[in-house]
């Protein structure tokens, strides 16, 4: 196959000058780029490597912060945490949004028909597009220890010995909003998974079904298999968010109680606005980019590996 011609005319001198009109379409994105990542990247972390109140002429002392941060267990509790809201966030609304896509593009679509699997997807989806405030009021409402539509639930129904102060209690705090996190999470795998399946070969299904296949060695054998790219995606961008997570934590619990629920991302905030250990918490807030830089390079080779060894 030979390369395609230019049209006859053509000069090197127009040809160099057409690619460079298209170079500066991506001038806009490399300063936004430039401006709101990579300047404050750079800028955060050398604040790192001072003490700073925020104000004033920075001081340097070198790696103090770091040797500081890993001994820190404040710092560590956040990090524990934090795991606990990576299976909330990531590993939990994969898993239930799998079998929520496959049950309404499989079972929903074919009984009842494309419009009600579309009224449901919407509707495990409207989490995703509330704000995160107005969620996070809502639910601190309905796990008031007071008058929390859940105690009260439970009192009515003759279960009064389950009520509980869900955000205030240090054993309950960090799996309420756990599981808060995975009502709002559920929506993006689903939608994404729907997605995916519209492209699997529906000769698939058929065949399958044909030789005496239940729902469930479908799903097994079929959904899971042809949806791993889209798998690794929703992996990967929960994962980030779970890493990145503050405004929730912000709203329900503020970290609390006792540091129950607090997370690096917070923890970097209250070093930074609440404390004014600006450097430290630029250390912290490093490290945490550190973790999220290695685990998407991480993720990448592995789909890629995968990907590889399934095309031979």
């Amino acid at each position: 196959m030979t390369p395609m011609a230019h049209p006859a005319g053509t000069s090197r001198v127009e040809r160099s000058r057409e690619r460079g009109s298209y170079l500066l379409y991506f001038v806009p994105s490399a300063l936004l780029v430039l401006g709101v990542i990579v300047v404050p990247l750079f800028m955060n972390l050398g604040v790192s490597f001072t003490r700073w109140p925020g104000v004033g002429r920075p001081e340097w002392i070198g790696l103090d912060n770091y040797t500081r941060l890993f001994v820190d267990p404040t710092f560590w509790t956040s990090f524990r945490n934090n795991l606990g809201m990576i299976v909330a966030m990531a590993i939990v609304p994969t898993i239930i949004g799998l079998i929520l896509a496959a049950a309404l593009f499989d079972f929903v679509a074919k009984r009842f028909g494309p419009r009600p699997a579309s009224v449901l997807r919407a509707c495990f989806y409207l989490p995703q597009v509330l704000p995160i405030v107005v969620a996070g009021v809502v639910w601190g409402w309905i796990l008031h220890p007071s008058y929390g539509a859940l105690n009260a639930l439970f009192t009515r129904i003759g279960l009064g010995a389950l009520a509980q102060d869900w955000l205030g209690d240090p054993n309950f705090a960090l799996p309420s909003v756990m599981g808060i996190m995975v009502w709002i999470q559920i929506g993006f795998p689903l939608v994404i998974f729907m997605a995916g399946l519209q492209r699997v070969d529906p000769e698939l299904y058929e065949a399958a079904e044909m030789d005496g296949a239940s729902w469930w060695q479908r799903f097994w054998h079929v959904t899971v298999p042809q949806l791993r790219p889209e798998t690794y995606v929703v992996l990967l961008w929960t994962t980030i968010f779970a890493l990145k997570i503050f405004a929730p934590i912000y709203v329900l619990t503020k970290g609390g109680p006792g540091g129950a629920t607090n997370v690096p991302s917070y923890f970097s905030y209250q070093n930074f606005f609440e404390r004014t250990q600006v450097g430290y918490g630029s250390a912290i807030a490093t490290v945490l980019t550190l973790v999220i830089v290695v685990l998407t390079i991480a993720f990448l080779r592995v789909q890629t590996r995968d990907e590889r060894e399934a095309s031979q």
